[in-house]
């Protein structure tokens, strides 16, 4: 049973992706291109349109889940794993969806705050988030870390 979970829409990321995919899609039927590559790269956009769409984050009393949209990419993190976690700020730079930072990886659809997990081998990972003090509260609730 979840102890916290909340789902962020990515609607920047939403309303990009599928305002280029339309783009690309009504080009390729006014433009010739070889083999369909417009059509190709319509259907690429929509699909990571459906992968994308939302980052949900659950915690329960064993683990750590971040899944984008219906959840086929997620990150499990094992409670007796984490041994640190912190709100931290991401520059604009780090962008939105999965990135590899300078402070680990990172799962962001929207804004800047997230949660910094630090693991007890020493790797850090980013979990962006409109709500850092009430994800950061659940996660130091199950893994009696250090905020």
């Amino acid at each position: 049973m979840p102890i916290y979970q909340h789902k962020q829409a990515g609607t920047l990321i939403q309303w990009s992706l599928a305002a280029v995919a339309v783009l690309v899609a009504v080009l390729a039927l006014c433009v010739p291109a070889p083999l369909g590559a417009g059509g190709t790269v319509a259907a690429v956009l929509v699909i990571c349109l459906v992968l994308f769409h939302s980052l949900t984050v659950t915690v329960t009393a064993d683990k750590i889940v971040a899944a984008f949209g219906p959840g086929l990419i997620r990150k499990t993190f094992r409670v007796e794993n984490i041994c640190g976690a912190r709100i931290v700020r991401n520059p604009w730079y780090y962008g939105w969806g999965i990135r590899l930072t300078p402070h680990g990886w990172l799962f962001n659809v929207s804004g800047f705050d997230a949660i910094e997990l630090e693991q007890n081998n020493n790797h850090k990972f980013r979990i962006g988030t409109d709500e850092p003090a009430q994800l950061l509260a659940a996660i130091c609730k199950v893994a009696k870390c250090e905020k």
